[in-house]
C-alpha cells in the first residue's frame, strides 16, 4: 500500500496535529527518538531488544534482507544485520522478539490482497554484540487456512512462543494463530481465531497478558486470554503520525513505542495507564493513574480522540483512493 499510504500520510500531515507527549529526545533510553539513518525511509516494524536495553529493531518495507538496530538514546543505527539463508523478501512488514531470544521478521505484506498463495517468516537469534554482521536465518512458509490475504502485524507470544498474524482489510481483519512450533521443512498453516479492526501492527506485552493493535488513527490494548482477545479493547492514546506503521512495548512493559514510515521518522513513547514508570520519566503531562480507575478524557494532545472527525474523513478519502489504486493495478 505504499503509494496509497504516501498520499494518506501527506493528507494527514496537513490536517492532523501530532500528539504532544512532552518528552524531549535525549540520552535516556526508551524515550521519543528520531531515526537518523538515511537508509531507513520506510520503517515498517518495531521491536524492543531483549538482549540490549534501549535498542529497537526495525526494517524497511522493501525487498532487502536488512534489519537495523537503533539506539533510542541517540536515534543512531548501532547494528545492521544482513539475513542469509533466505530468498529475496517481497514485502517485509513486521518484526518481533520471541521468548527464545530469536528475532522473527514477517514478510507477510500483499498489496493486492491475496495475490500470493504463501508468505514467509524469517527467524534468527538476536546477536549478542551490536555491530554490522551477517546472520543465518531460517525461512518458514506460511499459508492461511481460509485463503491468501494481506497482513502487516506479526506477534510472538512471550511465554508460549506461538506466532500470530493479524490480517488487514478495510472491513476488518482476522487474528490468525500459527502452529505451536513453526516448521522449516513444510507449510505452516495459520488459522483464524478472532476478529480484529484495521491493523498495521501489533505486539504482546512482556508478561504476555496484553496485546496492543494499532491502525492509522488509533490503537487499542486487549486482554489476552486462552489464545485470543479477552475483551473489547481499551484505547491507549496513539499519536497521529503521517504513516502510522508500527508499535511495540518497551522491554519493561511500562510504555508503548509508536513508529511511522518516512525519512527521519519519529518514534513516540506513550506511557501505559497504571504502569510503573522508570525513574526520571515524569513530565508535567504525566498524571499517575491507579489501575482500574476510570481514565480521564483524552485531549487532542493525547492523540486518542482529538480531531477525530477530520481523521475519519481522511481515512474515508484514503480508503476510496486505495480501492481505486487496487482496481487500476488489477486491470494492469
Amino acid at each position: 500500500m505504499r503509494t496509497a499510504l504516501c498520499a494518506l500520510g501527506a493528507a494527514a500531515a496537513l490536517v492532523l496535529l501530532p500528539a504532544g507527549h512532552a518528552r524531549a529526545e535525549g540520552q535516556d533510553p526508551d524515550r521519543d527518538f528520531t531515526i537518523a539513518d538515511t537508509r531507513i525511509t520506510e520503517s515498517s516494524g518495531l521491536a524492543a531488544s531483549r538482549a540490549h536495553p534501549g535498542i529497537y529493531w526495525t526494517h524497511n518495507d522493501q525487498d532487502a534482507p536488512l534489519i537495523y538496530g537503533i539506539d533510542s538514546r541517540t536515534g543512531e543505527t548501532v547494528a545492521t544485520l544482513t539475513m542469509q539463508g533466505v530468498g529475496t523478501p517481497r514485502d517485509m512488514e513486521a518484526i518481533a522478539v520471541g521468548p527464545d531470544g530469536d528475532i522473527y521478521v514477517g514478510d507477510i505484506g500483499d498489496n493486492l490482497d491475496g495475490s500470493w498463495d504463501h508468505v514467509w517468516i524469517y527467524r534468527f537469534p538476536e546477536p549478542k554484540t551490536l555491530k554490522d554482521q551477517k546472520v543465518a536465518a531460517k525461512q518458514y512458509v506460511v499459508k492461511y487456512a481460509d485463503g491468501p490475504r494481506n497482513a502487516e502485524a506479526l506477534m510472538v507470544h512471550p511465554k508460549t512462543g506461538r506466532v500470530y498474524i493479524a490480517s488487514k482489510n478495510q472491513d476488518g481483519g482476522g487474528l490468525y494463530a500459527g502452529p505451536e512450533r513453526l516448521s522449516s521443512s513444510g507449510t505452516n498453516v495459520f488459522r483464524r481465531v478472532d476478529e480484529v479492526p484495521w491493523v498495521t501492527d501489533g505486539a504482546f506485552s512482556p508478561d504476555g497478558g496484553r496485546l496492543v493493535l494499532r491502525g492509522y488513527f488509533s490503537a487499542n490494548e486487549y486482554a489476552w486470554k486462552d489464545g485470543r482477545l479477552g475483551d473489547g479493547g481499551t484505547g491507549v492514546g496513539a499519536p497521529f503520525q503521517g504513516q502510522a506503521e508500527s508499535v511495540t512495548y518497551t522491554a519493561d512493559g511500562s510504555a508503548f513505542m509508536f513508529g511511522s514510515e518516512g525519512a527521519n521518522s519519529k518514534v513516540v513513547r506513550v506511557d501505559r495507564a497504571g504502569a510503573e514508570r522508570p525513574s526520571g520519566s515524569g513530565s508535567p503531562s504525566d498524571t499517575p493513574t491507579t489501575p482500574g480507575a476510570p481514565k480521564a478524557p483524552a485531549t487532542p494532545d493525547q492523540g486518542s480522540q482529538g480531531n477525530a472527525t477530520v481523521g475519519f474523513l481522511v481515512l474515508a478519502g484514503a480508503t476510496v483512493l486505495i480501492l481505486g489504486i487496487k482496481r487500476l493495478l488489477r486491470r494492469g
